[in-house]
This record gives C-alpha cells, sequence and structure tokens, in this order.
C-alpha cells in the first residue's frame, strides 16, 4: 500500500473503533525506515490542520464528531447502550459487542454504522471522551490469585481486576471501593485498587453507605467548614435583634415528623375583624449565618440539599447549624425572616408583608399528635396541648380555605403516598408502609405554599433576581395519549383556548374518584408531567397553576431557599441593587442547573436506599402471596404495587404460560391471543413472590390469579401480519 494523505485517512476512518498507533500504522503500510518516516511527516501535517487528533500512547484517531455524533452513553442492565443524543439529535442504540472499553455515564464519540426500520441507529463507540467513574463500588472477590470487584450498580457490568496488595485488606464477599487505575480496552478488563472497605452487604448500614459512594454524595464536612460552623453562638445575642420585629409575643409553634431534628418554619395565626384569618409564616435566616463565600457557603452550594434515608441524614449544613443556632428549637429566641399574610374569608390574600424577625417557638407539635387533636378530636391529646387547641382549629380552618382556593384555580392535587420503612432498635426493619398523610400535612402543606408564592410575587414586582420554582406544562404527545385513554372510560378532557389547563385536568381526577380506573387514571397523568426545577427565568408552576413560585421555607436544607433569603434580606434593607444582588444574578442560571441536579441525586439516592431495604425485607417472603394492583406495563411484562406493604415487582411476560400476550402501549395492557385476558394498568391482581434479586434491584412475582377478561368487548389481536398501531408482540415461546 502506497503512502499517500488519502490512504492514510482512510484507513485511520475504517478502523476507528480503536485509535491506531504509530507502529500499527507502519505495519499497515508494509513497514520499513522510509514509510516510518512519511506516515511521520504526513501525521504531524494533518495533526496540525486539525485533521487527526494526536491521544495518549502515541495514538492517532479522528476528530470529535467527524465519525459521528457525541453523547453520554446510558448502560441497560442487560449490556447493550444508548448513546444520548445532543443537540437534538436521536439517540444511538450500541450493542455490547461495540463499546470499546467505555462504561455507563461515560461522554463518548459514535459512528453510525447502521439505520433500522424506523429510524432507529445502531452504531459503534470510536473513542472515550470523558470518563464518568473514576471510583466504582462493588463487592470484593476472591479465587485463588486472582482478585477482583463486581460493581454493584447493574449498568456497570465489566469486572474490576485488583493486582496484588492492592485489595486493601478486604475479605472476600465483603463491599468495597474501588479506584480505577487502568480503564478497559478491547479484551483487557479494567483495574483498580481498593481504598475503602464498606462492611458486609447484610448490614443496611453498608447499604447506605453503598448508595452514598456510587453517587459521590458528601457524609463528611471538611474540617475547616466544621472550624467555620463552631464559631457561630448556640444562643441569639441581644446585639443581633437591632432592626429586627419582635415576635416573640406570638404563639408560634413548629409541626414536623416525630424523628425530624431541623426546623425551618414556624406558624402562628390570629383571627380578625370581619372573618380574615392572619397567618405568620417564620423561616429560620440562615443567610444571617451563612455568608456567600464563607467555607460554609461553598459546601452548601457543593451539597446543593440534604438527603434523607431511614437510618441518617447527610446535612446541608453542619449540625452546629441545622440542629442548633438556625433550628427553630421550642422555649427559645430565634433569628428568622417572617412573612405575615391576611386571608378573607374566602381564602384571597389581601396582604402581605415581610421581615426580619425574632421569635420563640412555644412548643414542637408532630404530625401524628395534631392529627389526634383535629381529625380525631382526641380529648387526651387537646388537653394536653391546651391553649395551643384553639390555634390549630384556627389553623386547620384556614388551610381548608387555602386549599378550596387553590382548587378553585385549577391546582393539581395528587395525593401521592410514599414509602415510610419503620426500623426496630437494631436498625432492622420492622415493616414498610404507606406514609400518612393527614390533616396536619396538609395544613403545613398549604401554609408553606402561601409562604412561597407571597415572596416571589413581592420579589418579581420589585424586579429582583431571584430562583424560580417552575413546572412546565406536559408533553403534548403523551398529553394526546392521556385524553385516549380517558375517553375509553367515558372521561372528557376538553382543552381551553390556550391548551389543556391544570383545571381541566384537575375536574377529570375528580370525576374519575370513585371510580375503578380511578388508579389507572392518576397513574398515568401523574407519567405524562414533567419534573419541576429551579430556573432563573419564571416559565410559571403547571402543577399548581401558579403564574410565579418560588422555595423560601427550607433554607437549613435547600440551597435555593437560601439564595432567595438573601434577595428577600437585600430587598427588605433597601438595597436592591446592591453587590450581593448583583453577584447572585449573575450565578443564577448555573445555580439553578447545579441545584436542579443536586436534587435529581438526592432523590435518586433515596429511592435507591429504600429499594435496597424493600429488597432486603421481601428476601425472607420467597412464596408468600400477596394482594396488589397493577402499576406499570410494559412490551416484556408489568409491575404489582402490593396492597398490604408498599413494595412492587415485576411479573415477566415470559411467566404467563396460559396464552401468548401482547402489548397495547396506547391501552397500557397485555393481552392473550386465544383467552382475551388482560392485565391492565389499575387492575387488582393476587400475586406469588418467586424470587428476590439484589443484583437487577428487582423482585419478581407470579400471578396467582390469571387476570381478567372485559365482559362485552372480549379483546382479540389484529390477524397475523396486520398489527395494530401501537401493538408489539413478543417472541414466540
Amino acid at each position: 500500500m502506497n503512502v499517500t494523505r488519502a490512504a492514510l485517512l482512510r484507513l485511520i476512518e475504517t478502523r476507528a473503533e480503536t485509535p491506531l498507533s504509530l507502529r500499527e500504522l507502519v505495519a499497515a503500510f508494509g513497514g520499513g525506515r522510509v514509510t516510518r518516516a512519511l506516515l511521520q511527516e504526513l501525521l504531524a501535517e494533518l495533526v496540525a490542520e486539525g485533521g487527526l487528533v494526536h491521544l495518549r500512547g502515541n495514538r492517532y484517531g479522528l476528530p470529535a464528531g467527524a465519525s459521528g455524533q457525541t453523547g453520554a452513553l446510558s448502560v441497560h442492565p442487560d449490556g447493550y447502550g444508548f448513546v444520548l443524543g445532543e443537540e437534538g439529535r436521536a439517540d444511538v442504540y450500541v450493542p455490547a459487542r461495540s463499546f470499546a472499553g467505555a462504561m455507563h455515564g461515560d461522554r463518548v464519540e459514535v459512528r453510525i454504522v447502521a439505520r433500522r426500520p424506523g429510524g432507529r441507529q445502531e452504531g459503534s463507540i470510536v473513542r472515550v471522551l470523558t470518563r464518568a467513574q473514576a471510583r466504582v463500588v462493588g463487592r470484593f472477590r476472591q479465587e485463588r490469585s486472582v482478585a477482583y470487584v463486581l460493581p454493584d450498580d447493574p449498568r456497570l457490568p465489566r469486572a474490576i481486576f485488583v493486582p496484588p496488595r492492592q485489595d486493601g485488606g478486604a475479605k472476600a464477599g465483603q463491599v468495597v471501593v474501588a479506584e480505577i487505575t487502568a480503564y478497559p480496552s478491547g479484551q483487557r478488563e479494567a483495574e483498580g485498587r481498593v481504598v475503602e472497605v464498606l462492611g458486609w452487604p447484610d448490614d443496611p448500614i453498608t447499604e447506605t453507605l453503598m448508595v452514598i459512594r456510587r453517587l459521590d454524595l458528601p457524609d463528611r464536612f471538611a474540617p475547616a467548614t466544621l472550624a467555620e460552623a463552631r464559631k457561630a453562638p448556640q444562643e441569639v445575642p441581644a446585639a443581633a435583634l437591632a432592626g429586627r420585629t419582635d415576635l416573640r409575643g406570638l404563639p408560634f409553634v413548629t409541626i414536623d415528623g416525630e424523628t425530624a431534628r431541623d426546623f425551618d418554619d414556624a406558624v402562628a395565626v390570629r383571627r380578625e375583624v370581619g372573618g380574615s384569618i392572619r397567618l405568620w409564616v417564620a423561616i429560620a435566616d440562615v443567610a444571617h449565618y451563612v455568608a456567600p463565600g464563607s467555607r460554609l457557603d461553598a459546601e452548601a452550594y457543593a451539597r446543593g440539599t440534604s438527603v434523607y434515608f431511614p437510618d441518617r441524614c447527610l446535612p446541608m449544613l453542619p449540625e452546629e447549624l441545622s440542629n442548633g443556632i438556625c433550628s427553630l428549637n421550642p422555649e427559645v429566641d430565634r433569628l428568622t425572616l417572617a412573612a405575615e399574610l391576611l386571608f378573607d374569608a374566602a381564602g384571597v390574600r389581601t396582604s402581605a408583608s415581610f421581615a426580619p424577625a425574632v421569635i420563640c417557638s412555644r412548643a414542637r407539635l408532630t404530625y401524628p399528635q395534631v392529627s389526634q387533636a383535629l381529625a380525631d378530636q382526641d380529648p387526651t391529646t387537646r388537653t394536653a396541648l391546651g391553649d395551643l387547641t384553639s390555634d390549630l382549629d384556627l389553623m386547620a380552618e384556614l388551610a381548608q380555605r387555602l386549599l378550596a382556593r387553590r382548587q378553585q384555580r385549577g391546582s393539581l392535587d395528587f395525593d401521592l403516598p410514599e414509602p415510610e420503612i419503620i426500623l426496630d432498635l437494631q436498625g432492622g426493619i420492622q415493616a414498610i408502609v404507606r406514609s400518612e398523610r393527614t390533616i396536619a400535612h396538609r395544613l403545613i402543606e398549604e401554609f408553606m405554599l402561601a409562604a412561597n408564592e407571597a415572596v416571589a410575587e413581592f420579589l418579581a414586582e420589585q424586579e429582583l433576581p431571584f430562583l424560580y420554582r417552575i413546572h412546565e406544562p406536559p408533553d403534548p404527545a403523551k398529553l394526546a395519549e392521556f385524553r385516549e385513554l380517558a375517553a375509553s372510560f367515558g372521561l372528557q378532557l376538553d382543552p381551553g383556548p390556550d391548551g389543556v389547563t391544570p383545571g381541566a385536568l384537575q375536574r377529570l381526577l375528580e370525576a374519575a374518584r370513585g371510580r375503578p380506573e380511578e388508579r389507572l387514571i392518576n397513574q398515568v397523568l401523574l407519567r405524562c408531567l414533567q419534573q419541576a426545577r429551579y430556573a432563573a427565568e419564571n416559565r410559571g408552576h403547571f402543577g399548581l397553576a401558579s403564574p410565579c413560585y418560588t422555595h423560601f421555607t427550607s433554607p437549613i436544607r435547600r440551597y435555593p431557599d437560601l439564595v432567595v433569603h438573601r434577595v428577600l434580606r437585600a430587598a427588605l434593607a433597601g438595597q436592591p441593587a446592591g453587590r450581593e444582588v448583583q453577584r447572585t444574578a449573575a450565578q443564577l442560571p448555573e445555580t439553578a442547573l447545579h441545584t436542579s441536579r443536586r436534587e435529581r441525586v438526592a432523590l435518586e439516592a433515596e429511592r435507591e436506599v429504600v429499594l435496597l431495604r424493600k429488597l432486603q425485607f421481601m428476601a425472607d417472603r420467597v412464596g408468600e402471596e400477596f394482594d396488589g394492583h397493577i402499576n406499570g406495563v410494559t412490551p416484556t411484562g408489568f409491575f404489582v404495587e402490593l396492597d398490604e406493604m408498599f413494595v412492587d415487582g415485576f411479573v415477566p411476560v415470559v411467566s404467563l404460560k396460559d396464552d401468548w400476550y401482547a402489548f397495547r402501549e396506547g391501552e397500557h395492557l397485555l393481552a392473550g391471543e386465544r383467552t382475551g385476558r388482560i392485565f391492565r394498568l389499575g387492575d387488582p391482581l393476587r400475586v406469588r413472590v418467586v424470587h428476590v434479586s439484589r443484583e437487577r434491584r428487582q423482585i419478581e412475582f407470579v400471578p396467582v390469579l390469571q387476570g381478567r377478561v372485559l365482559v362485552g368487548r372480549r379483546i382479540r389481536p389484529p390477524a397475523p401480519g396486520r398489527p395494530k398501531k401501537g401493538t408489539k408482540w413478543p417472541r414466540r415461546r
């Protein structure tokens, strides 16, 4: 082969999956000193012109984008993956054999090698641009002279081999953190060294640590940050009261969960002439203690939010602040930013004012305690609360007004249960139940929503820059599918001139209340909605039907709230154009993006730990039967949520031996070809636990009662070769 510029580029392009070394190029062109010299000259020219890139290991390849597109690799537990499209491009399917050493999360360059029917692109990874994994959490294994770590994350299927004397003292079977020292390449596996031994896998503490390390959540504060926190006073000095409104004469109380240790908010109420009710919402003045640019501020920003697990909390701020001087503990003076809001008999806010204040909470109340006093009218509890009982009655009255007003304007109100894990004294799981949402929860929710909205409107009127909490309208395509599903049950979704409104959706939910398909309608609608996030520009909050909304009420545990506090403090001090506000304005877009990401990571961590606890809890229940409801349907099977405990599992379609089932995507069901039996989202079903896989994060069920047949309209599949649109046929067994 002659050494020419065109031949060199053609060779590198045809073998683009792996950049070629100078030695390999010389060999490909026949070898020899003359060939080597010519190649060196051509390579230098092409690198200088940008036609090639010179990579580590004296290798050469095409520049990023020249042979395909770039994006993050998302790996499925079954081994294949997708390179997620950037700038509006479609995702690219990548089989496991074409990873070229890339791992889940890596930003890669992928070359398109085929285009499948339906427009799906298949690609082969050319090179890894940036690595996402520096450390891997997994189980340490030892087989004779070979040691390796099996990653706990099912999206990281390849073992990390550990060279001799790099095991960190780990024992076979223990959970460890391995630092990658050499990434996989071709047939060569990754190598690493054990940098931390977390413990044995059956220990709940170890499981929580696994999630913390895998998601790189900080669980220790830097010494300098702790030193700064210890300088904060643990009592409010008299000098700090200057310029503050004294609200210590008001009967403020905090209402939180039984295990809560940090108290952001306290509330007080008073009935006014004419049926109006005045509400005070006092929020911990964290900004007084956490200055911009301080070590405390930098670490709070990096964390973005507190993270809550069943057995611990990773706080955004050190305990000296979060549980100490910032927390609105009872019977002690505390500095706050207070909102004073007046509502008329219809729940309409008629005035709002804000001020730095000092309060002294009368009592630390819990949700069960308040619920017993209000919902149950328990005489013992009401007697114990004394004078506070009349305040709680007035709070309940105001909360009902606010809820009615919010529902009137169309705010969506999903009463979605969350799992609550009940632990014994040893940290073992006693039960997994649905957390109860009582009148006490709703009371505090309504007051916090009202305060958040009032602050947002005030700052917006002042034309000040701050972080909005936005929730954009649902995807029109998903909403169209939902409308079709609702219509099949006789439920109409009537869009207005500006499209579907929250009020229209709320009216449909009300129409479905109490009907057999209520659960199905709620679940499908929820999946149509987008995720709320922080933004520097106002786009409204669709779910709350609020044109302007922010987060103000939790600065101890959410960094965006701290940002809003700083802007509000500057506005109240008459410094809306001050240097601090200007600096905040410049940083808002990045702060919004960062804190939204940290919020998603925290949610992922909390859900993962809960899932691991569920797997641990159900491992001893294999063979037992439970009643449940179908809460998700896919072409490969369906998910069932148990009624007795807040646990869900998967029923693979291959376990349904009585028929051949087709997936009807638009109808959210699997339908039997011969029997007409269906498994539909929302249907009740009795199941048996057959397998619990910690590795795949999955509980497997089989039906005890094989679904149901629709009476009067037996479901039949379309004729072979003429599939109905949206129907996906599984492979015959």
